[in-house]
């Protein structure tokens, strides 16, 4: 990066101002190599102002949920650690298609499940007792196991919906006379 004139530049707080994000994220971001700023003599950062869109390319991704990793992973591949432009958005938008579509095949799952449980630790405790005696299923990992369906757990996310081609099964069915 050559030489910029001061009036280009931005102090921590108006960049945080500026691009909306508190200044404790903007330090964590910068740490994580997300973006880039210099120091004065005086010890104090100084951002390009191009460090806004960056800032809003990274706002951008998480709100679609990408994660910083895969940001961060994203934005050192562009060459001499430029900023964004509109063909990179796209391009890398369309990289991560199919992982927005499994988390969005996912959230339906749970859209689809919630009104009976939300897997185990879930809202119908009678039920989930019945499909979860023991606490059976803790040995197939953290989290709500029969939410995030066998693909998952195979590592292979979003190769079809949980329980088959009727949905997930979260709960054990209702003892009959119930």
């Amino acid at each position: 990066m050559g030489p910029v004139s001061q009036s280009t530049e931005l102090t921590v707080g108006q960049l945080a101002a500026r691009s909306g994000v508190a200044v404790s994220a903007l330090h964590f971001y910068e740490a994580k190599g997300l973006i880039r700023s210099r120091r004065t003599a005086g010890n104090q950062r100084r951002y390009t102002r191009d460090t806004l869109r960056r800032i809003a390319f990274i706002r951008a991704s998480q709100r679609v949920g990408i994660p910083l990793r895969t940001i961060q992973h994203a934005l050192s591949a562009l060459p001499d650690g430029r900023t964004p432009n509109r063909e990179d958005w796209a391009r890398l938008s369309a990289l991560w298609r199919s992982e927005l579509d499994d988390r969005i095949r996912q959230l339906q799952r749970l859209r689809d499940g919630l009104t009976e449980c939300i897997g185990c630790g879930c809202l119908s405790l009678d039920r989930c007792a019945l499909a979860n005696p023991d606490d059976v299923l803790a040995s197939r990992g953290p989290g709500s196991r029969l939410l995030v369906g066998p693909e998952a757990e195979r590592g292979e996310a979003g190769k079809g919906p949980a329980g088959g081609p009727g949905g997930p099964r979260m709960c054990a069915p209702e003892p009959s006379g119930a």
